[in-house]
């Protein structure tokens, strides 16, 4: 058969059928689901029959014949039947498919569109409402037969409510009541539990408590329910120092003022800088102490100015100012000028300032007045504003003339007076004392004499020395002297085999390689660090890469007097610091720091005491919802791990850099909001 050519195959009789069928059965398709809906309950069928002429298919569409029927199902349904949703799907995240963003949360002043708002909301902590006060033991595997049975803490209880602001070595009645004297302010000083006698309780919060407003706001307003105290505003409130929120009784407000600089500390900072070229903040003038510091506005300020500031005072009948100071997220400790030595090295402070801090500086052939020539560093400022600087009364003019004749004989230079301030300047080195006449009060101190011997170390009447080398007199400016080894790295006593400044260097390099891995696998920049302590400073590496990070956080670098004195270096970087022993409890208020850091520490400390006494103490100082990262061996993780637990944290054991096979761990932890 001759086969169809390709016009002829179009044309055939069979193809226009089969096409014509095709379309017929695509439209009803569409019409059927275009009338299947809720209005229209009607079912199509489609069938085809032969047609007796032509022996082809005809396609028909007819409707069901129950189309206008309704049935009752329930009838032959088990009444024990149950339906049964089938679950949605859940997408697998992957780089086509992401998870959906989570739901913007603002914990600041701006918001997600990236505008100022005085409406934001505060992130939580975590609570568990019934931890309890009591606390639980278990009894320990025994070591033998003849041996007692020992025992381990499974759950550590509340402390009494009273407690909630209890500073162990400076809330010590017993003690304080066995005193032989308390003229010169030997209560305000440290008087520690015996040995065995310290806490052994979680300190509560107080009622209400929040997470701290977040820095830089915290500057000018705290919660009240986080301090909730209103004897400074009775006192001091008509002096700007602080106040209560009139429109919002739920937050302390910071105007900025001080006794002697109502009008706010900024203005007052410039009186200064201007009355001395030389004071030049940020720059030659780095770290400061502010003498008697109410709630800290002095050092508030600073801050700004690349400035920071120890800002101190005692426990006083203005007891929670070092509180206030905390909880605005400005360096702060309690601490007296009394009969010891404060807890900081020798040629410590750039400036040293003091505003109406009712200290008598010239008593005992001022003593007083020697502690701060020795901390304030060769060739420093002493700022003084009071009342004996411009009142002209007789008892007040008198005692300008003793402070005249005691700043003379310790060869300070007065550089300036104005207004109701006096700036004193260090000399330099020690030719001024040497060429004073033979028997002239406040000797210099003998050369056996550490001036760096702080710790339970009596205040000594003699003029601390200035090295004969220069050391701590000749630190280069901020930022440079940060990484620049100091030159008193050399006097630090301790076993090496290698160059100081190599180990200098090798620190600085580690923290800052560890700090930036921190910050890309733990999003440290979210973790709104603001009050952070190193436990275990060394020589303050770790605080110097938070700083090269931009992290806006300032810390207090821990020297153990279980290791050798670094702090010299530490200031001499521009950094604070201060002298402890962890066996003790550390001189601070409750619920004061937001990350507690701890590096090689509870391996060495174990040897001098329980670990227990340590952990407790953090969790005294560490505020609920804060954190704290443990970096020590192996062999005492577990034990951490236990007492952790029993304080209700949370912790996680993570591999260090070096791998799982590595000897040391970083045991994470986060402190929850626990209530009795």
């Amino acid at each position: 058969m001759k086969p169809l050519a390709n016009a002829d195959l179009l044309k055939s009789p069979t193809l226009i059928k089969i096409s014509a069928l095709l379309l017929l059965t695509v439209a009803s398709f569409y019409l059927g689901k275009h009338w299947s809906n809720d209005s229209y309950h009607q079912l199509l069928f489609f069938s085809s029959s032969s047609s007796a002429t032509s022996g082809t298919s005809i396609p028909k569409i007819s409707i069901s014949p129950n189309s206008n029927k309704t049935f009752n199902l329930s009838a032959i349904i088990p009444s024990n039947h149950t339906t049964t949703q089938p679950p949605n799907p859940i997408p697998i995240p992957s780089e086509s498919n992401p998870p959906p963003p989570p739901p913007i949360q603002s914990f600041g002043i701006v918001d997600e569109n990236g505008a100022m708002s005085d409406d934001f909301e505060v992130g939580e902590v975590e609570n568990v409402e019934d931890w309890g006060n009591q606390t639980e033991t278990v009894e320990s595997e025994s070591d033998g037969e003849s041996k007692p049975k020992k025992f381990r803490i499974k759950k550590f209880g509340m402390c009494p409510e009273s407690m909630r602001e209890y500073i162990p070595c400076l809330d010590n009645a017993d003690a304080i009541k066995k005193l032989e004297s308390t003229e010169r302010g030997e209560k305000f000083e440290r008087h520690c539990p015996e040995k065995g006698n310290g806490l052994n309780c979680l300190v509560p919060p107080p009622r209400g408590y929040r997470q701290p407003i977040p820095w830089p706001r915290s500057r000018d307003e705290v919660w009240f329910s986080n301090v909730p105290h209103t004897r400074l505003v009775e006192d001091k409130g008509g002096q700007n120092w602080i106040s209560r929120d009139t429109k919002d009784k739920n937050k302390f407000k910071f105007p900025g003022g001080g006794t002697q600089f109502i009008h706010g500390a900024d203005q007052y900072l410039d009186q200064i800088s201007k009355m001395v070229s030389d004071i030049t903040f940020g720059k030659h003038i780095r770290v400061a102490m502010d003498v008697g510091c109410g709630v800290a506005s002095f050092g508030a300020y600073l801050l700004s100015r690349d400035v920071l500031t120890m800002s101190v005072a005692p426990k006083d009948v203005h007891e929670n100012q070092i509180q206030f100071a905390l909880e605005r997220g400005v360096p702060a400790m309690a601490a007296a000028f009394a009969t010891r030595r404060l807890l900081y090295p020798s040629q410590a402070f750039d400036l040293i300032h003091c505003s109406r801090c009712r200290i008598n500086w010239t008593r005992d052939d001022g003593i007083l007045l020697l502690e701060i020539n020795r901390m304030l560093r060769a060739g420093g400022y002493f700022a003084w504003a009071a009342q004996p600087v411009y009142k002209h009364e007789a008892a007040l003019e008198e005692q300008w003339t003793e402070m005249l004749n005691l700043t003379t004989s310790l060869c300070w230079k007065l550089v300036q007076k104005e207004g109701y301030i006096a700036i004193w300047q260090k000399p330099l080195n020690n030719t001024c004392y040497l060429s004073r006449e033979a028997g002239t009060k406040q000797p210099l101190c003998d050369e056996s004499d550490d001036p760096d011997n702080v710790w339970y170390t009596s205040l000594k009447p003699c003029i601390s020395r200035i090295p004969e080398n220069g050391y701590g007199g000749n630190v280069p400016s901020w930022p440079d002297r940060l990484h620049t080894p100091p030159d008193r790295l050399q006097t630090i006593i301790f076993d090496s085999y290698i160059a100081r400044k190599e180990l200098f260097k090798a620190e600085s390099k580690f923290w800052n390689e560890i700090i930036g891995s921190y910050i890309r696998s733990m999003k440290w920049k979210n973790m709104k660090l603001r009050n952070v302590m190193d436990m275990k400073a060394g020589f303050g590496g770790f605080a110097a890469a938070l700083n090269d990070h931009k992290l806006d956080c300032w810390v207090l670098n821990v020297v153990p007097i279980s290791g050798p004195n670094t702090l010299p270096v530490i200031y001499d970087r521009g950094l604070l610091g201060v002298m402890h022993d962890w066996c003790e409890p550390f001189d601070t208020y409750p619920r004061t720091y937001d990350f507690l850091h701890a590096s090689g520490l509870f391996s060495v400390e174990r040897k001098r005491c329980e670990m227990s006494t340590i952990l407790l103490e953090m969790d005294r100082i560490l505020r609920p919802g804060g954190r704290a990262y443990i970096r020590d061996s192996i062999d005492v993780m577990d034990e951490i791990q236990e007492i952790t637990k029993a304080m209700g944290w949370h912790t996680s054991l993570r591999d260090t850099s070096e791998g799982p096979h590595a000897s040391y761990r970083i045991l994470t932890c986060e402190k929850r909001l626990l209530k009795a």
